[in-house]
């Protein structure tokens, strides 16, 4: 793995170890950056608690404090011969990130190439860049990794505790925070954080960065219209909720849409939108707001779109009743293929309870979706679709009858259906079917095909 090289690792090789006693004056015995870095670390944090303040939610007043800090050490070493600090302005930043953001890893946070953050250990912070880890040469002691995890937690009411190992939280920013404690850990804190990085917001900027070609992104763009139910699959970081809020993006401004996530992920760039996200259960082990709970309230909301952020347990039969009503949505599943989620969505119901089989899900699913939207990431860490799958209405032996729409042939993404898929409901909408799938790219594409 690559070594971090940047002016953010250099600039915070320093450890932030805030276990050094505070002094009563600033004498002579400071005589390393490090102790004088955890001087005005602790006398800012003495000073905010004193005034009652939330630096996360003030941060002009903390760095007023640590303003005046800086100053009264600067003037203090002047008169007892304590380090100076060489850089001021940089010293000044490295303590707002302390008090007022994530400490280390709030330069990390604010790096726009850096996609996800994850800590194993005091000194192993990793990083990941255009899909690629990276070990950085950045420190943290345990019970810094612990100050900053409640912070995180603070805004979310979210609690991570020996009865509750683990947690799932938004960051203010939209990242997504995952943290697992000892004994569930062998030793240290694992705290992963995902950031939201907004590649694309809709199809044409997927279009743009080579991810779909413009004749897959206009059929989808179309499908979106005429309210096809559409699935979206891949594996962990495929870009499946870059590709949800880009097809939520195609949606009719003047409708209703409501979304249903564990975690708040999706950000649906529409003026009628209202987002639900599950709630853990409280001390008492009570007041726990499931998804399932989640997707049966949404359709009390006249909802013209439900949107489930991703499906992993029973919550898929009440999401499929639900598209089975004839309300328009879409969702996201784990699956390595297009064909495996249309296996997987037909066995997830089946974990509701044992009244219910595959001989009401299976015929459930072919009339519910109409669309599987398969994504990738290739070697490199870009994303792309590898293939749109339609499923027909027909159910022989179990299997759901489906055909490629668009798939790749020699690495492109082309069209090898020659009829459009769910043709009454683009009829329906008054959605334009011409040139969606042109008889052109179809018969050139079986010839590529034969000769392959």
């Amino acid at each position: 793995m690559a070594q971090l090289t940047s002016r953010t690792s250099r600039r915070h090789v320093t450890r932030l170890n805030t276990t050094v006693a505070r002094p009563q004056s600033t004498d002579g015995d400071l005589t390393s950056q490090d102790q004088a870095l955890s001087w005005v670390l602790d006398t800012v944090r003495e000073r905010v608690r004193l005034q009652g303040l939330d630096p996360v939610e003030t941060p002009d007043e903390a760095a007023k404090i640590i303003d005046a800090v800086l100053q009264d050490y600067d003037q203090a070493s002047a008169r007892t011969g304590a380090v100076s600090f060489l850089d001021l302005d940089a010293t000044r930043a490295e303590v707002l990130d302390a008090v007022a953001g994530f400490g280390v890893l709030q330069p990390l946070l604010d790096d726009d190439t850096v996609e996800e953050i994850w800590i194993n250990g005091p000194d192993q912070i990793f990083v990941a860049r255009g899909g690629e880890s990276e070990l950085t040469g950045l420190t943290v002691e345990h019970e810094e990794v612990r100050r900053l995890v409640e912070r995180m937690l603070r805004r979310s009411g979210r609690r991570l505790d020996l009865s509750s190992p683990f947690v799932d939280a938004s960051l203010p920013d939209g990242s997504r925070l995952h943290v697992v404690i000892p004994d569930v850990t062998r030793e240290h804190w694992s705290v992963n954080i995902r950031k939201f990085i907004v590649a694309a917001r809709r199809l044409s900027d997927l279009t743009g960065l080579g991810s779909i070609t413009p004749a897959a992104s206009a059929f989808l763009a179309a499908s979106v219209r005429a309210g096809l139910n559409i699935l979206v699959s891949g594996a962990t970081q495929a870009g499946k909720t870059t590709m949800l809020n880009c097809l939520c993006a195609e949606i009719d401004p003047r409708q209703r849409v409501v979304t249903v996530e564990e975690i708040f992920e999706l950000q649906v760039p529409l003026r009628d939108v209202v987002g639900m996200q599950c709630r853990q259960p409280n001390l008492e082990g009570t007041g726990e707001i499931a998804l399932r709970r989640l997707v049966k309230e949404a359709l009390r909301m006249r909802p013209d779109r439900l949107i489930v952020g991703e499906v992993r347990e029973a919550e898929s039969l009440d999401m499929l009743i639900a598209l089975n009503s004839g309300l328009p949505g879409m969702c996201s599943i784990h699956a390595n293929s297009a064909k495996d989620a249309v296996t997987k969505i037909c066995t997830l119901p089946l974990l509701a309870g044992e009244n219910i089989s595959s001989n009401f899900v299976v015929p459930t699913v072919a009339s519910s979706f109409d669309l599987v939207v398969h994504c990738r990431r290739r070697p490199d860490g870009s994303r792309e679709v590898e293939e749109i799958l339609a499923l027909g209405n027909r159910v022989e032996n179990g299997i759901i009858e489906t055909y490629p729409v668009f798939r790749r042939v020699h690495g492109d993404l082309v069209a090898v259906a020659s009829e459009i898929p769910a043709l009454p409901k683009f009829d329906l909408n008054a959605v334009p079917t011409a040139g969606l799938l042109s008889p052109e790219d179809v018969t050139e594409t079986a010839a590529k095909v034969r000769g392959s």
